[in-house]
């Protein structure tokens, strides 16, 4: 489990680096370089879904219980 927090935190830390430049959505948008951070951004979210939802297994969903895994 251990080794999932240390993914969460180094996307996390990621995630803030990448949106440090960033000051409107147009930012984003405006430029085949802010589409690529953002699908970035979007990938590491996913990714920090993915390991929370591994450790909520781990704990037999005691962590999470209220909240409801789609399928996908």
């Amino acid at each position: 489990m251990d080794e999932k927090l240390v993914q969460i935190e180094q996307a996390l830390v990621t995630i803030e680096r990448r949106f440090s430049s960033i000051k409107t959505t147009d930012d984003f948008l405006d430029s085949d370089q802010g589409i690529d951070m953002l699908d970035g951004i979007a990938m590491m979210l996913i990714a920090i879904g993915e390991n929370f939802k591994k450790i909520d297994s781990i704990h037999q969903r005691l962590l999470f219980p209220d909240i409801q895994l789609f399928a996908g």
